[in-house]
């Protein structure tokens, strides 16, 4: 294998960035027909694009080898007429809806303009059918592939929903390759017979396959290629073709991952019929289908929702522009009635449950519940299903307080945990496995492990801290078998579509260890291990070593939250709840009281209905969009730190900033450092115990003088950038699946146009303008708080503790606090809060105080205050904090005055 793979933002242009390639040849040509540049500069970018062009079906070989006629021919002006329009389809997908891009005898030059305007905009396409390119795999010489590209056209029909054009390749390596570059690929069609390497004499092809870990092999098996397939791209339908005994072949356990096998090709159109009913299967969208075709209906609404139908609306002279603003199919859709071909999302039996189940295949998961009110209700929900009062719930203590919240509803006692800190930037990271390995050995140790229930993380954090899933799991498995885990990844559900990323999700790693519990290798390891162990290892021990779990014990049960709406084409507070449990079936009633208890029995049914078709959108095309999001990304770290103004006064953060070196074990430090690769990165996806999500970007801007919660505002009153979170000197930048070069554009002049305003304030404002800025950078920068950790509970909310565990009855707490004789009050700044910190009594906490930012609790009901955390509270400058008011200072509860309550 080649060992000199791309850069990562190179290895980012063959999906993003095709068309800058283009675009980059079009200038040369058009250089060329002016005498400014010579043949040789044309034919030399016409090689570079030639293998991955092998991978795409337009402009493909004809219209390509008419391009390479032209240039052999001196045609200087041909070619750059046929290059301009070849561009220019690319970057409007024009050709996806007009037949005459691909005729090779169509040499129109044409409007700029009209050629560049996406097809939407000139011309109906009320006939469009959604386009997508299948991958043809065989063994037939690239000399037959125009013949068999005819037969495949020949069985189109103006009745199928879809049209597909055919993408043909000879090897094992072009097949993935191709899978992998090509986003549009829906289908792969896999006729056996094919060598391993590919037809073209490029090794950055070869190098694509290195961050993939998918080795040269003697095994070209169409079997052993499905499967390689099905790992990056499970959302592929893979057809097979074979002349062998194909009874067996389809009995075998590698043919899962097949959709269907067909004896040679018996006849073409049953196999175009299946690679159009595999992508309609992706296309369906139950409940939004549904709901068209109800809101096509005359219907009689005499059910309590007025606004139903619109009439209470568009009739009204006071309230029509709300109509008009949002259309008529927003009103005719709305119900309030779970028949007439609609469903309940409280019990549903019909096309919500089939969208539910669609969902858990493109997520990976057993079960989904569709949530309407977002995921701080996913999490409870999840959380009053699994836990019971006394459970214990190791949990980080930097979590959403929709999990502390939860578990004061439930009465299960948080076993808080510690993420490390980042004191520069006013943020933590995650929770250390050690730290969290540590806290089951100390439950064991009090012979309390039978009462941990739950591991509740969060994944990845707000500022991209994506743990090594599997690796928690099956060292928590070790010492815990039946463990559940609680994965909320309201942040990163876009992830699933990520072959790099999707195994740092609770669904993927999931899917890992069970398969790596089937295989026997895996009790080999278990045993050798022990072995090694022997019989009572030490707790240090256990804590030296990564553990392997017996998978003859293990009982996998797995959750994970994810915010649609927040990486997905999904209307705000849509959430989904996944699940894969072995014992699912022994919560199932109480996941359904959870479901009664929290969703609203008026759920939207436009929220639903976006559920779905995100579902639908990322099963289609996630992966090309997600790819691409991470492409926005690069561009925005490298434009953001390689510029010379921008990067005197901001810059994004990189892996080495943002996670401490003994959790970065592969010493991956950023993205776009020197030498950096897609192995490299794909190295640290693996071995890392925390990972820095590409898409997600902290922008320091305390060292142009601006603190986050000022620079937000900044930015969206002035400049109509919005984003969502900021800690005290920075801001966080986050790229999904919705932006495009030109938001990066957009950002870059921003950040010019603020620097400017920096330094012309700097030389006009003289000696004391420069040092009221330094002063304000050091006191943004280096005069920051410690971040206090967890202190306590209080031992009159520990009753039933451990001696040396921390958990402690949250909810007792929690419910105290609306006792006003139970309850006092503490000035945080005077004397008698420093009184009460040095002499006691001891001040204990009646509420959760949240401070935004950072947005984590640094108080929570009944824990004992702190000199860290009042200093911590006293240095904030943030006007949000959710739990304290200033006139009324600290509510805190009275530990005596409960204790004796609790004795009458």
């Amino acid at each position: 294998m080649s060992s000199s793979a791309p850069r990562i933002d190179q290895f980012t242009l063959a999906h993003a960035g095709r068309a800058d390639g283009w675009r980059d040849l079009t200038h040369l040509a058009d250089a060329w027909a002016r005498g400014a540049a010579a043949r040789s500069d044309v034919e030399a970018a016409m090689s570079a694009l030639g293998p991955t062009e092998a991978f795409h079906a337009y402009p493909g070989p004809r219209l390509f080898g008419v391009l390479a006629e032209r240039v052999a021919s001196d045609d200087a002006g041909g070619v750059a007429r046929l290059v301009r329009r070849i561009s220019n389809a690319l970057l409007t997908r024009s050709y996806r809806t007009r037949q005459s891009e691909w005729d090779v005898h169509d040499d129109r030059v044409g409007s700029e303009l009209a050629e560049v305007l996406p097809p939407a905009l000139d011309e109906d396409v009320s006939g469009h059918r959604p386009y997508f390119e299948a991958l043809f795999v065989t063994s037939q010489p690239a000399s037959r592939w125009p013949i068999l590209a005819a037969e495949i056209r020949r069985v189109r029909r103006p009745e199928d929903s879809f049209i597909y054009e055919p993408v043909f390749v000879g090897s094992f390596e072009d097949a993935f390759c191709a899978a992998a570059i090509n986003t549009a690929i829906a289908s792969v069609v896999i006729a056996e017979g094919f060598p391993y390497r590919s037809r073209h004499d490029a090794p950055v092809l070869r190098a694509v396959l290195e961050p993939f870990g998918e080795p040269e092999s003697t095994d070209v098996s169409a079997l052993r290629l499905a499967g390689s397939l099905k790992r990056i791209r499970p959302e592929l339908d893979i057809f097979l073709l074979s002349d062998r005994e194909v009874e067996e072949l389809a009995g075998n356990p590698a043919a899962d991952c097949v959709r269907r096998i067909f004896y040679a090709i018996e006849e073409p159109l049953e196999l175009h019929l299946a690679v159009l009913e595999g992508v309609r299967d992706r296309y369906e969208t139950p409940f939004f289908d549904n709901l068209k075709r109800y809101a096509q209906r005359p219907i009689g609404t005499f059910h309590a929702l007025p606004i139903a139908r619109g009439k209470s609306v568009f009739r009204s002279d006071w309230i029509r522009d709300m109509g008009e603003f949002y259309g008529i199919n927003l009103f005719l859709a709305e119900s309030s009635a779970t028949t007439g071909g609609l469903d309940s999302l409280l019990e549903p039996t019909g096309n919500i449950k089939k969208a539910q189940d669609m969902a858990a295949r493109a997520f990976g998961a057993d079960h989904v519940f569709f949530v309407t009110n977002g995921t701080s209700t996913s999490n409870k929900m999840a959380v009053q299903a699994l836990t019971k009062p006394g459970d214990i719930v190791v949990v980080d203590r930097n979590c959403h307080k929709s999990h502390h919240y939860g578990m004061v509803l439930t009465g299960a006692q948080p076993f808080y945990v510690e993420a490390f800190p980042m004191t520069e930037y006013s943020m933590y990271g995650a929770v250390p496995l050690r730290t969290i390995k540590r806290a089951l050995l100390t439950l064991r140790a009090e012979g309390r492990l039978d009462r941990l229930k739950m591991l509740d993380l969060t994944n990845c954090t707000f500022d991209g801290h994506m743990y090594n899933v599997r690796r928690v799991m099956e060292e928590c498995l070790a010492i815990k078998p039946d463990l559940i885990f609680l994965w909320d990844e309201a942040w990163s559900g876009f992830a699933r579509f990520s072959p790099f990323l999707r195994p740092r999700t609770a669904m993927g790693a999931a899917a890992d260890i069970e398969a790596w519990m089937r295989d026997p290798a895996s009790v080999a390891a278990y045993e050798k291990q022990r072995a090694a162990l022997g019989e009572n290892p030490t707790d240090e021990a256990l804590l030296e070593t990564r553990l392997i779990p017996d998978p003859r014990q293990v009982r996998l049960r797995v959750y994970q939250t994810n915010s649609t709406h927040k990486s997905m084409s999904a209307i705000r507070q849509g959430s989904m709840l996944l699940v894969k449990d072995v014992d699912f079936h022994t919560v199932e009633a109480q996941f359904h009281e959870a479901v009664f208890t929290h969703a609203s029995t008026s759920p939207n049914q436009q929220l639903i209905a976006s559920l779905d078709v995100a579902r639908r959108q990322m099963e289609l095309e996630g992966y090309g969009l997600v790819m691409n999001a991470i492409e926005i990304a690069l561009s925005i770290r490298r434009a953001v730190n390689e510029h010379p103004l921008i990067s005197r006064y901001f810059r994004v953060l990189g892996a080495d900033a943002m996670i401490p070196a003994e959790y970065r074990q592969s010493g991956f430090t950023d993205y776009l450092s020197p030498g950096v690769n897609w192995a490299t990165v794909a190295q640290a996806m693996r071995e890392d115990e925390f990972y820095l999500d590409p898409t997600r970007m902290t922008l320091v801007c305390g060292t142009a003088g601006f603190d986050g919660t000022q620079f937000k505002g900044l930015l969206a009153s002035e400049y109509d950038i919005q984003l969502n979170k900021t800690s005290r000197n920075s801001v966080l930048l986050q790229s999904n699946i919705n932006n495009t070069r030109s938001d990066v554009a957009h950002l870059i002049r921003v950040l010019v146009e603020i620097c400017h305003g920096i330094e012309k304030r700097l030389e006009s404002g003289g000696e004391a303008a420069r040092q009221a800025f330094e002063a304000r950078v050091k006191a943004l920068m280096t005069d920051v708080p410690d971040l206090p950790n967890f202190s306590r509970f209080h031992e009159v909310f520990r009753d039933d503790a451990g001696r040396d565990s921390p958990e402690g009855d949250m909810r007792t707490a929690f419910f105290g606090a609306y006792e006003p004789e139970l309850c006092e009050y503490v000035p945080l700044f005077g004397a008698e809060c420093d009184r009460r910190l040095r002499e006691g009594p001891e001040m204990v906490s009646a509420n959760f105080v949240i401070p935004y930012p950072p947005g984590f609790p640094i108080m929570v009901p009944g824990q004992v205050l702190t000199q860290e955390t009042i200093d911590f509270m006293r240095k904030l400058d943030v006007k949000e904090i959710h739990g304290y008011e200033r006139e009324h200072g600290l509510k805190l509860l009275k530990p005596d005055a409960i204790a004796a309550r609790s004795k009458r």
